[in-house]
């Protein structure tokens, strides 16, 4: 029997609960992006454009960094629900490990191959020169980050596993803090400091992040979190689990792989389409997008909690019931911020991004208009992506997104780029129809309930 599709007011309040705090956490992170973007629009359309062709580049690693601590994740969260703190040790070890090899591999590239990364994604702009020209000295200094963020994010994700959100979410306000003074001294120049321009901002983002692990590496020690490991024992994995965890981050590096590589190609071939006012004015929509997609982190966070630590503790009934009212209420957010985003882009593009010229400020506003329209469909995707590894399927979002990426998404583009004359904020509507086919695949996959199952059972501890 199946259960209703909304559930009672007691599960949206435990939800919100956990989703809230992971949620301001990413809208205090979007908004340092927002004034980053804001400092450095002051600079010109080039800098602007450089600043952020290189953050489009780092979203790659990013979303590595964020495949390595979903695969760990879901067996945090499922160890948690079976009160096994030893194996929530392990899992926390496989996102250390494997994020500071991924560190160290982007770090070698960002040293090696600047230009050409910056190079590749402005094939074709009028400015492609001096934008590359900024954009590799910037990618060299960002790079010192890559450490900071991959150990940070292991700890931050890990808190949000154990339902103890609030941790990751102080500690980001205070490094937000850090980087927003630091942009505003280095940047222009103030009280006396140096004018380092667009160097000042990748200045001002490594002492932030390193101020960040600071922070929970002393957190760690002091509260003893169920997960903690010292460094010194960090390699002392066990084998087994390790393997297990390897073998389902495959499949979900294989999916966030094609995607992230399929919205690249995309990029590169807007970015063509005119000068350094379209990449400045795409890159300032998805600055203020970001805020709006916040929804997406509380979506996976919950479920994961609470999809994943009835799991765990082999209640799986009441794992399919929370996992339809988790789709429900994902759809009505989805509704309600887009209502609320449009209103609220309309007044930030022309106050924010008032040093911008009119031809950019109108491409993101555009842009955003896009990508509001998609965001209930994006946070029933984001859903049902989330059920699914919750519980160890991660095949589902392989086969979803390579078959739609490559047979759809990444064909259209180059169609639609090489045959056609249309703007890029078309260009990019056109090509998000493709979501469309992805939920009905996901929707296919769900029903299998291959999800429902408790990882805890199948795998022998030490």
């Amino acid at each position: 029997m199946r259960s209703n599709p909304l559930g009672p007011f007691s599960f949206y309040r435990e939800a919100v609960a956990i989703a809230l705090p992971v949620m301001l956490q990413q809208l205090i992170m979007s908004l340092v992006s927002l004034i980053d973007n804001f400092m450095v629009a002051g600079l010109g359309d080039a800098s602007m454009a450089a600043v952020n062709v290189a953050n489009q580049i780092n979203f790659i690693f990013i979303v590595v960094i964020n495949t390595i601590c979903q695969a760990g994740g879901i067996y945090i969260a499922q160890f948690r629900g079976a009160g096994d703190e030893a194996g929530m040790k392990h899992a926390y070890r496989f996102k250390v490990i494997l994020g500071l090899i991924a560190a160290g591999l982007y770090f070698a590239l960002c040293w090696l191959i600047p230009d050409k990364m910056i190079a590749m994604m402005t094939m074709g702009n009028a400015a492609q020169e001096e934008i590359t020209s900024i954009g590799a000295g910037y990618l060299r200094l960002i790079s010192f980050t890559l450490v900071p963020m991959a150990v940070s994010a292991a700890i931050g994700t890990s808190f949000r596993e154990i339902a103890m959100p609030k941790i990751p979410l102080f500690i980001s306000a205070a490094a937000t803090l850090v980087n927003t003074v630091g942009n505003w001294l280095l940047i222009y120049g103030n009280l006396g400091a140096p004018r380092l321009e667009v160097p000042g901002a990748a200045a001002a983002t490594i002492i932030a992040r390193v101020f960040e692990l600071a922070l929970f590496l002393l957190y760690l020690r002091k509260a003893k979190a169920p997960f903690f490991v010292e460094f010194g024992k960090i390699f002392l994995i066990h084998k087994r689990l390790i393997r297990e965890i390897l073998s389902r981050s495959v499949m979900i590096f294989v999916s966030e792989l094609s995607w992230v590589s399929s919205e690249t190609i995309m990029t590169a071939l807007y970015n063509g389409r005119g000068g350094a006012e379209v990449v400045a004015g795409m890159a300032a929509g998805w600055t203020i997008a970001n805020i709006f997609f916040l929804l997406f982190g509380g979506i996976w966070t919950t479920t994961a909690v609470i999809v994943g630590g009835s799991l765990g503790a082999g209640k799986l009934d009441e794992a399919r019931h929370k996992a339809r009212w988790i789709k429900s209420g994902s759809v009505a957010a989805g509704v309600i911020i887009a209502v609320l985003g449009a209103a609220a882009s309309a007044l930030l593009i022309p106050l924010v991004f008032s040093n911008l010229s009119a031809g950019a400020r109108g491409i993101s506003l555009g842009l955003i208009f896009v990508i509001l329209a998609y965001l209930p469909l994006w946070s029933l995707l984001n859903a049902q992506f989330a059920i699914s590894r919750s519980g160890g399927d991660t095949a589902m979002g392989m086969y979803t997104d390579l078959s739609v990426n490559t047979l759809l998404f990444v064909p259209g583009a180059f169609i639609l780029a090489l045959g056609t004359s249309l703007p890029p904020v078309t260009m990019f509507g056109i090509l998000k129809l493709t979501d469309i086919v992805k939920y009905f695949i996901a929707r296919h996959f769900l029903g299998k309930e291959k999800w429902v199952k408790n990882l805890t059972e199948a795998i022998g501890r030490q």
